[in-house]
């Protein structure tokens, strides 16, 4: 059964193992991720497991949100839901950072930093304009947006915009070391987000 998880992006570092080699990675914490709800297939018509993250104060939550998470008794600053089956866990159980192992390959899904608007060189990486040949001031323009025809701009075109703040999943990562103790996962990699962001990792 794969295992999925809530956690907080703590930092970047660096191990070293006993060969001195050294391996870049990305600590995240995992805390008081607890069930908040179990769906079935028979009275949902699919298997899920909501699983809520943190803790927030009791005057903060709205009286709809009491009422649905008054069974699991807690109060999270986050709650996702998982497409998988329960298995032997209940509505109030708490999931901790060692259901994973060293070892296990995982994907982690997280927003990453928003950038705002930005040119065609950082947003896609084109290469500008020269400064020969007639030209000024043209390092960093896209350069020819279309032909004659359609006389207008086609949908998708490659143009300054709106850059980051989505959502991405990056794949065929690796836990190098836990600390179950303190609730501590060492990703080796980078990971999306700034620190304090909530990312999703999922085992595969």
């Amino acid at each position: 059964m794969a295992k999925q998880i809530l956690a907080e992006k703590i930092q970047m570092m660096e191990l070293f193992d006993e060969n001195g080699i050294v391996t870049p990675v990305t600590v995240v914490r995992v805390r008081q991720n607890i069930v908040t709800e179990i769906k079935t297939s028979d009275r949902d018509g699919y298997e899920a497991l909501q699983i809520g993250f943190g803790s927030k104060k009791e005057k903060n939550i709205t009286k709809p949100l009491k009422g649905h998470l008054k069974k699991s008794g807690a109060f999270p600053k986050v709650i996702k839901e998982f497409k998988m089956p329960a298995g032997d866990l209940k509505i109030g159980d708490k999931i901790e950072a060692a259901v994973f192992n060293a070892g296990d390959e995982v994907e982690v899904r997280g927003r990453v930093k928003g950038r705002g608007f930005q040119g065609v060189v950082k947003r896609h990486g084109f290469k500008g304009g020269p400064r020969t040949h007639g030209q000024k001031h043209s390092e960093r323009e896209p350069g020819s947006i279309g032909s004659v025809w359609p006389q207008r701009v086609l949908k998708g075109k490659r143009m300054a915009g709106r850059m980051g703040g989505n959502m991405i999943t990056v794949k065929n990562l690796k836990i190098v070391k836990i600390d179950p103790e303190v609730g501590l996962l060492y990703i080796k990699g980078a990971l999306p987000g700034s620190r304090g962001t909530v990312i999703e990792i999922k085992s595969k």
